[in-house]
């Protein structure tokens, strides 16, 4: 009898151990979440990182850099990651805010040495803050590559690039207006606008990526692909050298042929990094960027919309409600933070959680539409569910 208790208890174990064996793990599951989501939307690559409690605790690249030749993405590949640069933009000139260089409520006049006002409120001065919150009333043009659009000694009083509203009194997203922060930060610095931000963020947080492609090892770089008529063709505009505008560059005011507005290449695993500079208010590996004031600046919503309970924008940061299936995490006062991004067939995530302490970062090189989805939230849900929830 006590041998036959013996081999039960070992039958047992070794079915238990069977089992537990044969569970998927959380990488596993991270794993098989973002697989399921490439298959959906037929992602050209995908490349994620998650952090938990100040840790990557999963990083990994799906699928591939080039289809032409069939090369895989790897998770130092870095691909232009579009609006989420805004907040490197931001970032750096609050470095400029915390040496006393520049004060948020300067008029944006004074800083780029002309006259910058909505025609329909000319007494009312467009500041810093109200630039890097959308707020300033400045409308989007199809070209916002160049401040012209802005410059009253060319295009007079610029109606057509200001909305109605008095400027700090409404909000609409202006990549515009980040390009003309960019120039800003490169007046003020004296530094062109890519090497500062590459020498001041981006390097400083022992980080590789940039906004300048002649600068950067272009054999890391992930093409960036639409589907047209059946096929997958790469983007050209996506990764441009900038080296034949070099010699006509003015400082100070050519800065937004680099986009400060949506020009940083930068891999998902150091996206991660910088985004955990962010989670700690400004510091990472030991390493102060901002301080802890300009970081909850950064963080902290500018205007008030209509409805109380909306997601609100603060300084190229923003509330993101919608982004994971918690309900905890989608009402109002612990939202999670973050900022996408969306250009020349990428998209891009950078989304953490305040008070909790976890971050998502994705991106992909390529994907096809699918009716009814968006394909950032249905990629962040599939990896929240599968690594942190």
């Amino acid at each position: 009898m006590k041998t036959f208790r013996l081999f039960l208890a070992a039958a047992v174990s070794a079915v238990m151990m069977q089992a537990c064996s044969s569970a998927p793990s959380v990488e596993q599951k991270t794993d098989e979440a973002i697989k399921g989501v490439m298959e959906e939307f037929q992602a050209v690559g995908i490349s994620a990182a998650v952090v938990k409690n100040g840790e990557i605790v999963y990083n990994k690249a799906f699928g591939f850099k080039n289809l032409e030749t069939q090369q895989p993405l790897a998770t130092d590949d870095f691909m232009r990651i579009a609006s989420i640069s805004k907040s490197f933009t931001a970032t750096s000139l609050m470095q400029l805010v915390d040496k006393g260089v520049v004060s948020l409520d300067a008029d944006v006049s004074d800083l780029i040495g002309f006259r910058i006002r909505n025609p329909h409120h000319p007494e009312i001065p467009i500041t810093l803050k109200m630039v890097l919150s959308h707020t300033a009333s400045i409308k989007d043009k199809e070209d916002y590559f160049t401040l012209d659009h802005l410059n009253p000694a060319i295009y007079g009083d610029c109606v057509e690039s200001f909305y109605e509203y008095k400027p700090g009194e409404g909000y609409n997203y202006s990549n515009m207006g980040l390009n003309l922060a960019g120039a800003i930060l490169e007046k003020l610095s004296g530094v062109r606008f890519d090497d500062y931000v590459r020498e001041n963020v981006i390097w400083k947080l022992g980080l590789y990526g940039g906004h300048n492609n002649d600068s950067l090892d272009m054999g890391k770089c992930a093409l960036i692909y639409n589907k047209v008529d059946g096929q997958w063709v790469a983007s050209e505009g996506a990764y441009r050298s900038r080296a034949e505008d070099m010699p006509s560059y003015v400082m100070g005011y050519s800065a937004p042929i680099f986009s400060p507005t949506g020009g940083v290449k930068i891999s998902a695993q150091d996206l991660a990094k910088y985004m955990m500079m962010h989670m700690n208010y400004g510091e990472y590996n030991g390493v102060r960027i901002i301080s802890q004031e300009s970081a909850k600046a950064m963080q902290t919503p500018v205007r008030v919309k209509e409805d109380p309970n909306a997601a609100e924008y603060a300084l190229c940061l923003t509330e993101m409600a919608g982004y994971v299936d918690d309900e905890k995490y989608n009402t109002p006062g612990n939202y999670p933070m973050g900022h996408t991004g969306g250009a020349y067939g990428l998209n891009s995530i950078m989304i953490w959680s305040p008070a909790d302490n976890w971050g998502i970062v994705a991106m992909t090189n390529g994907y096809v539409s699918v009716e009814g989805k968006s394909f950032l939230k249905t990629l962040t849900k599939a990896i929240y569910n599968a690594s942190i929830k």
